[in-house]
């Protein structure tokens, strides 16, 4: 028999008292609504008049070059220039655009936007249209880090408020000097780390900012910056909110999340080739 006192009090807790005029009402935060997902891709080449033999060709080499590009790494490119108006569009057509673009501040200035077949990346500048399948083009490790605004380093002037900024600008010097191909990923984790807004203004004068801007857009967006000094990058994550919810910087050849694997680059020649035997 269930008494009185084993049942739990009624008139206590959030909710139980009617609420006065001017109470404020409970407010959520809204819940994330979109995720990017894989869709099986066949291109619309109805409007595609002409003959699209040579952009045919092409693709399949690209297809083809996906497995050798996971197996040793070496990038692969395939020029568009002499291909026609038909042929490009259904180029275009089929590779979409995928997770990843890039651009690259130099003299032409280079775009970059990775296709839905990850490692396949689309590459345009005034000088510049070609396909380039790699794990990440070469050009943005070439010249990411060719300083597009100089950073001031050690010598940059101390102002008011900046506390924790010039021993973690020792740390990345540091880490960048000694930077080789082998070293492990180094980060500097600057949401867990205590630091004022003019911290963060003066290492941003301190380290300048390099060649290489990358976006990828995922669960949410990452924005991967390449700073004046080598091997130091700004990787900033956002929710699909576009709230910040990770800030740092790694000192590495390339951050992971701007990367295709080589599972990636395998995958992708396959289903490259299924799209092209569905369109043929």
């Amino acid at each position: 028999m269930t008494t009185p006192f084993m049942m739990p009090p009624t008139g206590f807790g959030p909710g139980s008292q009617p609420m006065d005029e001017g109470d404020e009402q409970l407010e959520y935060m809204p819940l994330p609504q979109d995720m990017r997902t894989y869709a099986p891709r066949i291109p619309e080449i109805e409007d595609i008049t002409g003959d699209v033999t040579a952009a045919l060709s092409l693709l399949r080499d690209v297809a083809r070059a996906c497995a050798k590009v996971a197996a040793d790494g070496v990038a692969r490119r395939f020029d568009l220039a002499g291909l026609d108006a038909a042929s490009r569009a259904l180029i275009a057509e089929t590779m979409g655009e995928g997770e990843v673009a890039a651009k690259l501040r130099l003299t032409p200035a280079i775009a970059v936007q990775e296709s839905v077949f990850a490692g396949i990346w689309r590459m345009s500048s005034a000088s510049l249209d070609c396909i380039e399948v790699a794990p990440i083009p070469p050009c943005l490790l070439d010249h990411a880090f060719e300083p597009r605004r100089a950073g001031g380093l050690g010598d940059t002037p101390l102002q008011q408020g900046v506390v924790n900024a010039p021993p973690l600008l020792v740390e990345l010097c540091d880490k960048s000097a000694a930077f080789t191909q082998e070293a492990d990923l180094h980060v500097v984790n600057l949401t867990l780390l205590p630091h004022t807004e003019e911290d963060l203004v003066w290492l941003d004068h301190a380290l300048g900012e390099g060649a290489a801007t990358i976006l990828s857009r995922g669960y949410g967006n990452c924005r991967v910056t390449a700073t004046a000094l080598r091997h130091v990058w700004r990787v900033q994550f956002y929710n699909s909110m576009d709230t910040l919810i990770l800030d740092t910087f790694e000192v590495t050849r390339v951050p992971e999340v701007a990367l295709a694997a080589r599972e990636d680059l395998a995958d992708s020649g396959s289903r490259l080739d299924a799209v092209l035997e569905a369109i043929t």
